[in-house]
């Protein structure tokens, strides 16, 4: 045992930013900790024992953000002796030792390769009063393989990847994250498994490009699974959940369009679990600025793929992901975009205005835009989604839909008397519980009638059709999240496994 687990047990926050991939390690991150002897701190503590921010690096302003809370916390450590700080994340691997120069308060700097080293790192630093950055250029060990504390008790992520092999001039992940490795379909299934069997209804499977998942092990003798040499495997991945009882919801994210075949899509319409829910990024609707983004689709392919996907789905909501603003982009190239965001009729969009980024190729290409055109075309485009999200919310009026209720989905909720979740096509929703008002559970699954659209959420005030209570509801109700140990995986490791992880009384929040 660690010394943070002598007598008074040390308490601890992490502190998250970034895409789904940083939520699921901050998930990872707690288990190890719990795992260490620490104990999750309520949210309102602002003096817990040890801080973990786990940073993104992926905007400009990731820089200023987390060196701006580091600096709120400096006099709060200096008020409490004993206090550390620790900082992961992408921001971590770029940033390396600058964490500690400018800002020597903290105590240690960990990357996205070494989040297992955490717990040892702060026992070190904590023996030898001073910082400790440790960051490595590879991938220790697969971060499946590390003990997990689930923020829900009805949702859960799993990955089936990390890293990234695509070339984007704008991103910086891969850089960060490394080449891409896969888990072996046995692993990812029987982590999926585990948490059905602690009560989970929905899972999301995780990669930075979940279709290019399996062809690097297609032809290393995997039986009866990748009979295409790999092409196949993420179809049959998403087949295979399908087979799995107990197993409700079935989301992944993010497709790239290069890789996207037809395959899936028939696995999407086939599978009862597969949710009709698509969030594929699409980054500019010029194919002169995606061919200088080094995407390698043009808009005609994406739309294709839209096209094929409403053909066998007509129900799927498409999400996506867009980028204003990319060095040379022309008004003809946005107004492209606008074009592309019209034909593919969104159910809703993720919008950037580009953000340079220090050793990207696009941060030294000619042609950066004044940051004025930026936001006045940024602005149009917001108008022209919400347009078009609006619309297509409004088709769903008097319509039943299944909603998973969650928690703080609706960040109005206890001012309206509603609650909140998402219906299978990941669309929110706010409902009225009507007469099962104080029956209905985060985690319980509940059938009502859209009364109201907005662009960017629905709303049910009418008495809910139907009410069922679920494993995962009475989980919530007892307070418990979903603890996983570390699932083994197809990559070599050095030790024992790590031992399953003793129920703590931290509080579990979504």
């Amino acid at each position: 045992m660690t010394t943070a687990a002598a007598s008074s047990p040390r308490t601890y926050q992490v502190r998250t930013y970034g895409c789904q991939m940083n939520v699921h390690d901050s998930e990872r991150i707690s288990g190890l900790l719990e795992q260490a002897g620490y104990v999750r701190a309520p949210d309102v503590d602002d003096t817990p024992d040890v801080v973990v921010f786990n940073t993104c690096a992926v905007r400009e302003n990731a820089d200023n953000r987390l060196y701006g809370n580091l600096g709120h916390l400096r006099p709060v450590k200096d008020r409490h002796p004993g206090m550390q700080i620790a900082v992961g994340g992408c921001l971590a691997q770029k940033d390396r030792g600058e964490i500690v120069r400018r800002a020597p308060w903290v105590d240690v700097v960990f990357g996205t390769h070494n989040i297992g080293s955490l717990p040892v790192l702060l026992d070190r630093a904590r023996h030898n009063a001073a910082a400790e950055v440790e960051i490595l250029e590879s991938l220790e060990i697969f971060p499946s393989t590390l003990p997990t504390r689930r923020e829900s008790t009805y949702a859960g992520w799993v990955s089936i990847s990390v890293g990234c092999n695509n070339t984007c001039t704008f991103c910086i992940v891969p850089a960060l994250r490394g080449k891409e490795k896969d888990r072996r379909p046995g692993d990812i299934l029987a982590e999926v498994r585990a948490l059905v069997d602690e009560g989970v209804l929905e899972v999301t499977l995780l990669g930075q490009n979940v279709n290019s998942y399996g062809v690097a092990f297609g032809d290393a003798g995997e039986p009866n699974w990748n009979r295409t040499g790999g092409r196949s495997a993420f179809a049959e991945l998403l087949r295979a959940c399908g087979g799995i009882d107990g197993l409700e919801r079935v989301r992944f994210t993010s497709p790239h369009p290069k890789d996207f075949t037809d395959d899936v899509i028939a696995a999407m319409a086939e599978t009862s679990n597969v949710c009709h829910s698509l969030h594929m990024p699409l980054q500019s609707g010029s194919d002169d600025v995606l061919r200088a983004m080094r995407r390698s689709y043009r808009s005609e392919r994406y739309l294709g793929i839209i096209e094929k996907v409403r053909a066998a789905m007509p129900d799927a909501a498409i999400t996506t992901d867009i980028i204003v603003g990319f060095p040379g982009e022309t008004e003809a190239d946005f107004q492209r975009t606008l074009d592309v965001v019209r034909e593919a009729r969104f159910a809703s969009a993720f919008t950037f205005q580009y953000s340079k980024r220090p050793g990207t190729p696009a941060a030294t290409m000619d042609g950066q835009l004044p940051k004025q055109v930026v936001q006045e075309r940024y602005d149009r485009l917001i108008a022209c989604v919400e347009e078009i999200t609006w619309a297509e919310n409004k088709k769903l009026l008097g319509e039943t839909v299944e909603v998973l209720v969650a928690v703080g989905e609706g960040r109005k909720d206890e001012r309206t008397g509603r609650m909140s979740g998402r219906a299978r096509d990941g669309r929110l929703v706010h409902f009225d519980a009507g007469s099962r008002t104080g029956q209905i559970r985060p985690g319980d699954v509940v059938h009502t009638v859209v009364t109201y659209a907005a662009p960017h959420h629905l709303n049910a005030d009418g008495e809910p059709l139907a009410h069922r209570r679920t494993r995962a509801g009475d989980a919530a109700e007892a307070g418990r999240s979903p603890r996983t140990a570390g699932v083994l995986l197809g990559l070599p490791t050095i030790g024992a496994p790590a031992a399953t992880p003793a129920e703590t009384g931290g509080c579990a929040a979504h």
